[in-house]
């Protein structure tokens, strides 16, 4: 838990969640911090203990204990954008979240929708630009037209988002997304309902979770409204049978073509009833406040079941 972006603090309270839920009888859980600074096992009493790097492994009382799998907890960078994967891959300690070249294409908003438009699932028009690129205001808009979003490409929990109404605001926005990434992704505003799609391997099987529809008292669902109580997550979804099965396939399609494992989050909007692409979280929020953990709840399925079927999908069958 923990991570190297603003996201830090939620992955400390997702990863508290699947610590405190995860079975006690079952499993001996570790809770390691990956901070900027340091990589550290804090215990019950808040005590720090060193991680070694070289194999993963933390030493506490003089007894080393190396792990059986990692929960991945971590959202943004390093946990989410498959450096933490590509590392526990080479040490082959199985991890709970999808290999790290899934991680990597779907932390790149402008990959991952180029990947998937092949195959039929859609997004809104959208205009890149790169750190140093020259900003042709016009060129943007014509792309884009207006309101448009403009938000930073590999970063979550909307940090770097802005909604832009005027030609004037687009300066700033840039600016604003600029301090989260060195890409950006700029999209055309779709005006529909916008819902979130939970995807999980339980029990060997893809299943798709309820389906929660995003309702924001701010002008999109921003990170006030995800976090300080800003929006209604209404789940079910109040959508038609006929859009609630194209989510599904288009959020299942995107699963299985990718060959992602683990949790995924998808967010989508429709538009004359076809369901548009957003983006695609791997390591969904998991606090209590999150989407992912509610629709399991709907589904019936426990926090701790939910976080075990997670470790026993990618635990060896026969150690």
């Amino acid at each position: 838990m923990g991570g190297y972006s603003s996201e830090y603090h939620i992955s400390l309270k997702s990863g508290n969640v699947v610590y405190n839920y995860l079975s006690k009888e079952k499993y001996d859980s570790f809770r390691i911090h990956i901070l900027k600074d340091k990589w550290v096992y804090v215990d019950e009493d808040e005590t720090e203990h060193q991680v070694n790097r070289h194999d993963f492994s933390v030493t506490v009382d003089g007894k080393t204990v190396i792990f059986d799998c990692v929960f991945n907890a971590i959202h943004g960078t390093p946990g989410e954008d498959g450096l933490m994967q590509a590392y526990l891959n080479l040490l082959k300690i199985p991890q709970t979240s999808c290999d790290y070249y899934q991680a990597a294409l779907t932390f790149n908003k402008r990959d991952l929708l180029s990947v998937l438009k092949p195959y039929g699932i859609k997004s809104a028009p959208s205009y890149y630009l790169n750190f140093g690129d020259q900003i042709n205001e016009e060129a943007i808009i014509e792309k884009v037209g207006l309101p448009c979003f403009v938000k930073a490409n590999k970063a979550g929990s909307s940090y770097g988002i802005s909604k832009v109404y005027k030609k004037e605001q687009l300066k700033f926005a840039i600016e604003n997304a600029y301090k989260e990434d060195d890409e950006i992704i700029i999209e055309g505003f779709l005006d529909g309902t916008e819902v979130s799609v939970g995807v999980i391997k339980y029990k060997g099987e893809t299943k798709v979770l309820p389906i929660t529809e995003i309702v924001t008292e701010n002008d999109f669902f921003d990170y006030e409204a995800k976090y300080e109580g800003k929006s209604q997550e209404i789940t079910p979804a109040r959508i038609s049978p006929e859009q609630e099965t194209k989510v599904v396939q288009m959020a299942k399609r995107a699963y299985e073509v990718l060959k992602v494992k683990g949790f995924s989050r998808s967010e989508f909007i429709f538009l004359n009833d076809e369901p548009y692409m957003l983006e695609m979280n791997t390591t969904p929020g998991l606090t209590m406040e999150s989407i992912l953990p509610q629709q399991a709840k709907i589904a019936g399925i426990s926090l701790s079941k939910l976080f075990e079927s997670a470790i026993e999908e990618v635990l060896p069958k026969n150690p």
